[in-house]
């Protein structure tokens, strides 16, 4: 498949059931129908989004066996193909041995780009170490037809940033067709861009979908716009014509949501903030992740209406 990274991709939730014993349990139906409906959606000019991000960090990736993982991405490469666009997962390791046999499985489900984050060590990788854990995941990658997107998320806890200098150089391998950016530093995005301007670099942070543009990335991934599907595509559109003070207001009118994107329990967040988008808070309360305080539950709630008026002002609501 060819990917036109010039857009705006949802990283969409993994939906859960509870099964007869009482435990949570993937809902394949939900989460097909879920991740179907934002593809459905269309901005004010017309575009859609350009790719579907399954088994993220918003897809509770962290919680999932990879037995689970690969029945999930199975399940989603059916949504992906019915609306013609790429499928797109991430992979993370100890090892680069370790992290070849997981593209091998992605690839086997339908998965055609991997995200591929830094090595889970806890010491610091040497430049030379973190080349050849990503060359051989690149490698791996072309034997078996899929391509790779290197993950930099230097500001979550736990990942080794990815230096500007090696960001370079990975870019520059075939199989390598995108970079995804996920931090507030757009100048990260600024600095690889004045030493390519051809680079495709995806942000991953809702909260400078518009800076990053600016800076020169030519599309995202989002949590927010498996909410709001319609303001996110819409924003992205006018970012890939720079119309920046028609972008700037839909951002200004997410903000209130977006900004839950940057915590670290986004995961519960936004999970919430969807079930109560429609109107069914105790889906959205369903996570193998943290449960949340009441006042957690009451702050996401009032973002929400907060982001929901202004959009509705903009016509923006789907």
């Amino acid at each position: 498949m060819s990917i036109q990274w010039n857009g705006v991709m949802p990283a969409v939730f993994t939906w859960l059931k509870e099964s007869k014993s009482g435990n949570l349990e993937i809902d394949f139906n939900e989460t097909q129908k879920q991740a179907a409906g934002i593809l459905k959606a269309q901005g004010k000019g017309g575009s859609s989004m350009s790719g579907l991000v399954g088994s993220g960090t918003l897809g509770e990736n962290s919680y999932l066996s990879s037995k689970q993982r690969l029945s999930l991405l199975k399940s989603l490469s059916e949504v992906s193909k019915e609306y013609n666009v790429p499928l797109i997962s991430g992979a993370a390791a100890e090892t680069k041995e370790e992290l070849a046999k997981i593209v091998e499985g992605l690839a086997t489900v339908g998965v055609d780009t991997v995200m591929v984050m830094p090595p889970k060590t806890k010491q610091v990788p040497t430049e030379k170490e973190m080349y050849e854990y990503y060359a051989l995941s690149e490698k791996t990658a072309k034997d078996v037809g899929v391509t790779i997107m290197p993950y930099n998320n230097p500001d979550a806890a736990g990942y080794h940033a990815l230096s500007t200098d090696l960001l370079m150089r990975l870019s520059i391998l075939p199989k390598v067709t995108a970079l995804k950016i996920s931090t507030i530093d757009v100048s990260i995005i600024e600095t690889l861009m004045l030493e390519n301007k051809d680079l495709k670099v995806l942000a991953g942070v809702d909260t400078v979908t518009v800076h990053a543009g600016l800076a020169g990335a030519c599309g995202g991934i989002t949590g927010v716009g498996c909410i709001f599907p319609k303001a996110s595509v819409t924003m992205q559109e006018h970012v890939l014509n720079g119309e920046w003070a028609e972008a700037n207001k839909i951002s200004q009118a997410l903000n209130s949501l977006s900004y839950l994107d940057a915590q670290p329990l986004l995961l519960e967040y936004l999970k919430l903030a969807m079930g109560i988008h429609q109107n069914d808070v105790a889906g959205g309360l369903r996570t193998f992740g943290k449960k949340l305080t009441q006042q957690q539950i009451d702050d996401v709630r009032a973002r929400y209406i907060l982001a929901k008026e202004r959009l509705e002002v903009l016509d923006l609501i789907s």
